[in-house]
């Protein structure tokens, strides 16, 4: 396949994807087979929930609506401009996908489509289906994708590169098993903001996205805030009160009383709203229904800290206070260039 015609079917399958922007479906005619998959993209939302506890219909219409935003003509040129794809030798590249939040694989899938490369995919037995329904939407508009997309159930075999994603635990095992093939491991990674105690309070109803999206179960969700002395939380908890909601959903609720309970038992002192605790730890790595904080005397210790671990950090969301930071609410709003680890996805691919 030409690539433009790769690109046609994305920016096909991104008109599709907006009309499940929003929890109120709204069905195109124009859409090319809409007929076939409209209704099944339906049934599929309306079931992700029961396949994944944590994918709720409010959640996986979040990501596809994320996805339909970059499958734009404007934006696909835009990502693919700068880079040479004249002498692609077509390859076999396995795709570990992780299952955290709904559709976490399709930037490594589309990457490797779009580059000219076969991707054969070991999915997440907790995010399996969206990407399978969205892969036969793509062979369903030209048939030549059937021979470049593969799904694996058993062991990965016969590729020739791989990008795998995992915990860190995992993360071991696929750089002594992938060692003598180019890959891309990634591991576990944390999102932080850094605050001034100057933001307003819809600066930080903002961030209250950034943290709660996906139940914080991203590695782009704010699990971490760096403030200064004396800084004052109840503006803070004031604006997180917006979520309050949250608590209504039943693994979210259990998660928070599970975890206040052992940080209770174990005497750390908390600060609590009902819904969210914050905790001063020097980690990253906050549990669900939790955000830990640090203290920072001046604004520079921060940065420095950050930069001698910034492999720990996936995303960094400030009020423009630090180079490449994120504005608040835009965590989970990524563009096509913005890749995970910063490591860029479509360089490693065009140089396998």
């Amino acid at each position: 396949m030409l690539q433009n015609e790769i690109k046609e079917c994305f920016i096909e399958l991104g008109q599709f994807l907006e009309q499940f922007s929003t929890e109120n479906y709204t069905k195109k005619d124009t859409i090319k087979n809409n007929s076939l998959f409209y209704n099944q993209m339906v049934d599929l939302i309306d079931l992700s929930q029961s396949h994944n506890g944590w994918f709720t219909k409010e959640n996986v219409c979040f990501s596809l609506a994320s996805w339909a935003k970059a499958l734009t003509k404007e934006n696909i040129e835009k990502w693919l401009s700068s880079y040479d794809f004249k002498n692609v030798d077509e390859k076999n590249v396995g795709l570990i996908l992780a299952g955290n939040i709904p559709l976490v694989g399709f930037h490594d899938f589309l990457s490797v489509l779009i580059t000219g490369h076969k991707a054969l995919i070991k999915t997440s037995s907790n995010d399996q289906h969206l990407i399978q329904f969205l892969s036969k939407y793509l062979i369903s508009l030209d048939q030549r994708f059937q021979d470049k997309i593969t799904f694996v159930e058993g062991k990965l075999e016969n590729f020739d590169a791989v990008i795998a994603t995992g915990s860190n635990n995992t993360a071991r095992y696929f750089e002594y098993y992938f060692q003598n093939k180019p890959s891309i491991i990634r591991k576990n990674r944390n999102s932080v903001a850094i605050l001034t105690g100057e933001e307003t309070q819809d600066d930080l109803i903002h961030l209250g996205e950034d943290i709660f999206r996906y139940f914080g179960l991203g590695c782009r969700n704010v699990s971490k805030i760096f403030i200064p002395k004396e800084y004052n939380f109840d503006t803070f908890f004031n604006a997180m009160f917006s979520y309050q909601k949250i608590i209504q959903y039943e693994k979210y609720a259990n998660n928070y009383d599970y975890n206040k309970a052992v940080y209770l038992m174990s005497n750390y002192k908390l600060l609590d709203n009902g819904f969210l605790t914050l905790k001063e730890d020097e980690n990253y790595a906050s549990p669900i229904s939790s955000v830990f904080y640090e203290y920072y005397d001046s604004f520079n210790t921060v940065i420095e800290k950050l930069q001698n671990e910034e492999d720990k950090i996936q995303c960094i969301v400030s009020k423009n206070q630090i180079l490449k930071s994120i504005s608040f609410g835009q965590t989970q709003k990524p563009n096509l260039w913005d890749y995970a680890d910063n490591i860029d996805t479509i360089a490693f691919l065009l140089s396998i």
